[in-house]
């Protein structure tokens, strides 16, 4: 196992529980512990192969940023 495995999947671990038990309950604080996970991913994947991590990130990044704008204005509506 490289390295850039295992600290991705520190991270990602760490992101993980983050964004299930946030501290102070705002969507701030899991939008940005979301990107932290993904940036575990990020460090996953290179462990494969550079162009895999790339597309990775910028998937995971786009929809998890998607999802927490969507559930903020919702929030916001109401």
């Amino acid at each position: 196992m490289t390295p850039e495995f295992l600290l991705g999947l520190g991270i990602l671990l760490i992101g993980v529980i983050g964004a299930s038990f946030p501290q102070p309950k705002t969507y701030i604080n899991r939008l940005i512990n979301l990107e932290i996970s993904g940036f575990g991913l990020l460090l996953i994947m290179l462990a494969y192969d550079e162009t895999l991590a790339l597309l990775t990130f910028i998937a995971v990044t786009a929809i998890t940023t998607f999802v927490i704008v969507r559930v903020l204005e919702r929030r916001a509506v109401n």
